[in-house]
């Protein structure tokens, strides 16, 4: 019985220190969530016809960099009125699962 316990605390040791960055959020529901952002940031070229500006490519980006990111439009100490206005609907949660839905996408070229 000792060893099957440690085999599984190894184990799940094991798992725990090989999980993603992106594991904190449910990529599966930060797609859907994410839908809303598909038409700037999922548009081929990545790029806004008016106003005219160049959307950044976050597909592929760091866990950590989206979370911060998408705060920081939240709570508007990152200004962008286009992203303010959709940091403000979002909860925690949903920053968590869109970050990890990003994540784990091929980054863009």
């Amino acid at each position: 019985m000792r060893q099957l316990t440690a085999v599984v605390l190894a184990l799940s040791a094991f798992a725990a220190a090989a999980a993603p960055a992106y594991a904190k959020g449910d990529p599966e529901r930060g797609e859907v969530v994410f839908y809303t952002c598909t038409g700037c940031h999922g548009i081929a070229g990545y790029f806004n016809s008016y106003p005219s500006y160049r959307v950044p490519k976050i597909g592929g980006q760091n866990y950590e960099y989206l979370v911060a990111a998408l705060t920081a439009y939240q709570s508007g100490t990152r200004s962008h009125p286009t992203m303010r206005a959709q940091g403000e609907s979002l909860s925690a949660q949903d920053i968590e699962d869109i970050a990890s839905f990003l994540a784990l996408q091929k980054k863009a070229d």
